[in-house]
């Protein structure tokens, strides 16, 4: 029960109420005479990022391009200080997600020290690293435009907001978010010169950088890791937290049987449903999914 809670935040009673039958429906359809966790798992993921792709077509390079990036996630979110600790990495396509890494918190978050928000960023650039450590950069994908989104939002806050830049100082550049009424973004006052918003961008860069150079070095130190990891997502293609320790260590593998894949094999003429979308992962709001 302790999962399920933190791995669904902000629920409502009518939306734990919807998640428990959602599962008791996929547990029927798979004639099980009781629901295990394995449905709530399923069922949540539903729930919260949609339905299983099985109309999307991948073929084997995609396939393991994502297990690349997915893998560069988790491998970054298991040696870095203050990260949240993994809970599930799949590359199921669900919703407009190529795959996802999932992160739960062990208690409620009331703030966020420099430490984690750095080791965030990490994680978020894992991804990408990860497939041009493996591809090379002229063949990176579009799949980590939700990744550089969420980092450099983060990144900016960092400098404007949240006063974590030496060089700009403990001073708020810019009004916060969560104006939504007509014409604000017009009437928006300017707190900034144009000298001072370009110290901001340069600041700003200057902390993507440095976590990228960071992220760089540690998937290189654990370039087995990431190899170990991609190639058990390609056979299992969803990985537990527990699972992924034991795959590490070197141990076997015992998962419940499986319906078929939702990764098919590419026909001659792919349709236009069959199109791959962006992926999206590691979402700000917990559970945190890259």
């Amino acid at each position: 029960m302790a999962v399920i809670a933190r791995g669904t935040p902000g629920f409502s009673g009518a939306d734990l109420a919807n998640l428990v039958n959602e599962a008791a429906l996929l547990a029927a359809r798979r004639n099980k005479t009781m629901v295990t966790m394995r449905d709530v798992e399923d069922a949540k993921d539903k729930v919260m990022m949609g339905s299983e792709r099985r109309s999307l077509v991948m073929d084997d390079k995609e396939k393991m391009m994502t297990a690349y990036h997915e893998a560069g996630h988790a491998i970054c979110s298991l040696h870095l200080p203050e990260s949240d600790p993994l809970h599930k990495v799949t590359i199921i396509p669900r919703g407009r997600a190529l795959g996802v890494t999932m992160q739960l918190p062990e208690k409620d978050k009331y703030s966020q020290s420099m430490t984690y928000l750095t080791s965030r960023l990490s994680i978020l650039f894992g991804g990408r690293i990860a497939e041009e450590m493996i591809l090379g950069k002229e063949n990176v994908s579009t799949g980590a435009s939700n990744d550089i989104q969420v980092a450099t939002n983060i990144a900016r806050k960092m400098v404007t907001e949240w006063g974590m830049s030496d060089t700009m100082g403990p001073i708020a550049y810019e009004e916060p978010e969560g104006q939504v009424f007509l014409g604000y973004s017009i009437s928006k006052r300017k707190n900034m010169a144009d000298s001072t918003a370009l110290m901001v961008d340069k600041e700003i860069r200057r902390i993507i950088d440095e976590a990228y150079k960071k992220t760089e070095k540690l998937l290189k130190e654990h370039k087995n890791e990431l190899d170990i990891l991609a190639h058990g997502l390609v056979e299992y293609e969803t990985l537990s937290g527990e699972e992924i320790t034991k795959l590490l260590a070197g141990k076997k593998i015992r998962q419940e049987s499986k319906k078929k894949s939702a990764i098919k094999p590419r026909p001659t003429v792919p349709t236009a449903g069959d199109m791959a979308e962006p992926e999206e992962i590691l979402s700000t709001p917990s559970p945190k999914t890259v």
